[in-house]
């Protein structure tokens, strides 16, 4: 059992804090569109799985099962036949869920900015500041040169 002392406990910046892995499956492509979908109402699997498009069945099982064991859906297994398994947020998924939505409206509504930014962006420029000419190599370290020892 893991308990809290006194004080910020976790720190998501740490590389040691087990708040990152949570970040990551709530945040990541597939946890934070599966934690949307299932925010209006629970569903089955291959409901969720044609809501969530382009996702493959492993890796909707796969984000599943880590947000279960983060305690973010719940999956209820009901021995009928023939088997049927309903997922849902729990309260604290739910809670997480409702602000990722939030930011996915946000994307969503600011979208014609950013891809006017990403034409910007890729409309090649005169000068070393192109982005098909720029020099990203990190400079010379140790008296090496560029490209080999």
């Amino acid at each position: 059992m893991v308990t809290v002392m006194d004080g910020p406990a976790f720190d998501v910046f740490s590389r040691q804090c087990p708040s990152r892995s949570t970040l990551e499956h709530a945040t990541g492509r597939w946890g934070g569109l599966t934690l949307g979908a299932l925010y209006e109402s629970g569903c089955r699997f291959n409901e969720l799985r044609r809501r969530v498009d382009g996702v493959s069945e492993k890796m909707l099982s796969q984000t599943l099962h880590a947000l279960e064991r983060d305690g973010l859906v719940r999956r209820d297994a009901r021995q009928v036949n023939p088997p049927r398994v309903d997922y849902a947020l729990t309260p604290l998924g739910r809670e997480i869920a409702g602000r990722l939505l939030g930011l996915i409206r946000l994307v969503e509504e600011r979208m014609p900015e950013v891809l006017t930014a990403r034409e910007r962006y890729d409309t090649p420029r005169e000068g070393p500041d192109t982005p098909h000419e720029r020099d990203d190599t990190p400079p010379e370290r140790y008296g090496t040169a560029r490209g080999g020892l």
